[in-house]
């Protein structure tokens, strides 16, 4: 049995979503604490309260948003703030603990903080997330302006940690990989839970949009205009309109509306995307203004040939009515069994748990 220190960034649910993926898995066999905040703290306390998983509080630099997009000035100094003064805090704070518990392996998502603290402390880490694609990929195939920000985030990302033992990059899409980095990064699909693979997918003649705030009118405008129902989760429970249902956001209720529903309207996350293609359904995606790399992950939804991808002010009823013209060759398009990455993943860091 090894002892896993796990710690992941807390923006957002899909962060958490992978890495419930992979502790549902390792929990089995190992001893795992996990470090996180914010969002992702609030999903995975309740989830593992009275569990052989722990899970502990650290401080983290959080997003900042000018009314619908994300502000890249105001959440860059944040940021530098956060590496300034409550870094060095948490890498001393989490470097005691690691000499204190003494863990075989640490794994991170996206989290600058404990992987310092192993790398101080001598202890092997395993980078496994989503966003090191802009650091390890070819995105040369991108429009010049998405090419631009991929290759700024890119530093922003690479400047999170290094040094670790290997890289592996969880996605539903897989670039080819820059020549420096063959060898050595795994490209795995999306970290998927038991409860999606267990999912058996029909066809229930309604569909599921998933928003955040951010975009609420003009996706709604637009749903509102459509024949068939709507599920709509991220917006809490309202009155129906039109055919509109607002669902409260829980993960087995989202599941059974998205194994039943004929194709999935959402922001562009990874990660949801990549479960709704395990599911085999098409998939709109509307990136969040601003959010480059949501961007990105739309562009290679399209470029897949499994869905297509409208900004908000191009949701327009008569483009989602395309889209639904367009369903059984979205469906064509899927290969679920390349969408699930949890077996890969779980074979890279083997060796390390021996």
């Amino acid at each position: 049995m090894a002892r896993i220190f796990y710690s992941l960034a807390g923006e957002g649910r899909g962060h958490a979503t992978r890495a419930r993926a992979l502790v549902e898995s390792l929990r089995l066999n190992h001893e795992i604490t996990l470090f996180t905040f914010g969002d992702a703290y609030a999903l995975l306390k309740p989830l593992y309260r009275g569990t052989n998983v722990r899970i502990r509080p650290i401080r983290g630099a959080r997003f900042v948003y000018r009314g619908v997009e994300l502000d890249y000035l105001r959440t860059g100094l944040r940021g530098v703030r956060y590496a300034a003064h409550i870094l060095p805090e948490m890498v001393d704070l989490l470097s005691a603990r690691i000499r204190r518990e003494k863990p075989d392996l640490v794994i991170t998502d996206l989290e600058p903080a404990l992987p310092r603290a192993a790398r101080r402390c001598e202890v092997p880490f395993v980078s496994l997330s989503h966003q090191h694609f802009l650091v390890v990929n070819d995105l040369s195939s991108l429009p010049a302006r998405l090419r631009c920000a991929g290759e700024f985030l890119g530093t922003v990302v690479r400047a999170c940690h290094q040094g670790q033992v290997k890289t592996i990059v969880s996605s539903f899409y897989a670039p080819p990989l820059k020549p420096g980095y063959k060898g050595r990064v795994v490209q795995v699909g999306v970290l998927l839970r038991p409860e999606v693979t267990f999912t058996t997918p029909y066809s229930g003649g309604y569909f599921v949009a998933y928003l955040r705030r951010s975009v609420e009118m003009g996706m709604l405008d637009a749903l509102k205009a459509l024949p068939q129902r709507v599920m709509v989760y991220g917006l809490g429970e309202r009155s129906p309109t039109a055919n509109l249902t607002f669902r409260r956001v829980s993960s087995d209720g989202f599941l059974e509306d998205l194994a039943g529903c004929e194709a999935l309207i959402s922001t562009a996350g990874n990660q949801l995307v990549g479960e709704a293609l395990y599911l085999e359904k098409p998939v709109l995606a509307v990136p969040e203004p601003g959010n480059y790399e949501q961007c990105i992950n739309a562009h290679f939804l399209k470029a897949s040939g499994a869905g297509d991808w409208a900004s908000i002010k191009g949701l327009t009823p008569s483009f989602i009515r395309g889209f639904m013209d367009r369903l059984g060759l979205y469906r064509a398009a899927i290969h679920p069994e390349a969408v699930n990455g949890t077996p890969a993943a779980l074979r890279t860091l083997q060796p390390f748990l021996s």
